[in-house]
């Protein structure tokens, strides 16, 4: 447990918490702790730890028509409390996976756990709304969006449940508005694409235009692969804190998503904040064994976190976004299914994905 400090947060943000058990023919490996006695201690020092709970739960039966769905069970919800996350971000593109059934159950189970936390709601004003917190004498309110481009399910209305729209015009007046009454306003940010170890100059020229509107902390999610950290005018701007824990995802025509070395590999993001700043930011790479999500102590959490700072610092121009996007879009999916083990699997989905990839690569 944290020691309190009077006037210092010490806080903890982590990336996609994938919970999805596999098929009941198929072994669960994952443990109930969900994370090692190594990250569980640098969470437990924290006043406040932070994740990006991208998953559902079930409701009546009825799901979305397209997948994949990632739907979670109420023990692995309780889980993610056990081990130490008081707040999480609804503000994602599976949260409505089970539509408003599933969304409900989980929402109730959040609440009878105590946990906060925001980014979705059952009407645009509930789901755009922020989470405000007052630990040792220092407010925070957090605030979630979601990109069109991610997928979700359905946006939130006037009168309608769903996630809130990145939308920077919007967020710069909420954060101007919240900056009187509060001493930090912290944006988790669900945009970017796929595997892609860069942002878009488009959502550099967003964070920055946000930080310029008041914003002290960007929190990405969504590519499922770290992106770098910059701080810009004093704020921490990290694009993407990849997958936490890292579930394989599964199809019912049993396909699925089975992640590797890259994309096991996330981080912690630890921070001190007071209420004039935030300082001694740091990354403390993490790696899911697809049993436990652990503290990475080999080389290659430490390089990739230096990878990802040092692509930022150099600037993101078109041309670089340009070469990722047919580096993961067609080069590595075209190589990776030359392999025989892949081709017996190779479905049609795939080759239509991959030949989508290689025309929006031209």
């Amino acid at each position: 447990m944290a020691t309190k400090v009077p006037g210092v947060v010490r806080f903890a943000a982590v990336g996609d918490l994938l919970l999805t058990p596999p098929p009941k023919a198929v072994p669960y490996r994952r443990d109930p702790a969900l994370i090692s006695p190594a990250a569980r201690s640098l969470v437990a020092q924290c006043d406040v730890a932070f994740a990006n709970l991208e998953c559902t739960l079930p409701g009546d039966g009825s799901c979305i028509p397209t997948e994949p769905l990632l739907i979670a069970t109420a023990e692995l919800v309780r889980s993610v409390k056990t081990a130490g996350f008081r707040l999480v971000t609804l503000a994602n593109n599976h949260v409505l996976d089970c539509l408003d059934g599933g969304f409900r159950n989980l929402r109730c189970l959040l609440d009878e756990l105590g946990m906060r936390y925001f980014g979705a709601g059952w009407n645009l004003d509930e789901a755009a709304a922020p989470a405000i917190l007052e630990v040792n004498g220092v407010r925070l309110a957090f605030l979630g969006a979601v990109d069109p481009q991610t997928g979700p399910y359905r946006f939130a209305s006037p009168d309608g449940s769903g996630v809130p729209a990145l939308d920077v015009a919007r967020l710069a007046r909420q954060v101007r508005d919240l900056r009187c009454s509060v001493d930090h306003v912290l944006i988790s940010l669900h945009w970017g694409e796929e595997r892609f170890s860069v942002p878009s100059p488009a959502q550099v020229e967003q964070a920055h235009r946000l930080v310029d509107a008041g914003a002290s902390m960007i929190l990405g999610h969504h590519p499922h692969v770290l992106q770098g950290l910059e701080i810009y005018r004093r704020a921490p701007i990290i694009y993407s804190l990849g997958n936490f824990v890292a579930d394989n995802v599964h199809f019912s025509d049993g396909d699925a998503i089975r992640w590797n070395r890259v994309q096991r590999t996330g981080c912690i993001l630890l921070a001190e904040i007071s209420k004039a700043k935030i300082e001694n930011v740091r990354q403390v790479p993490t790696h899911d064994s697809g049993r436990l999500v652990d503290v990475d102590a080999s080389r290659f959490g430490r390089r990739r976190i230096e990878q990802t700072r040092r692509a930022i610092a150099g600037g993101v121009s078109i041309a670089r976004y340009r070469r990722e996007r047919l580096w993961v879009k067609t080069i590595r999916p075209f190589f990776g299914h030359l392999r025989w083990s892949k081709l017996k699997r190779l479905r049609w989905r795939q080759i239509c994905n991959t030949f989508r990839g290689f025309l929006q690569s031209k």
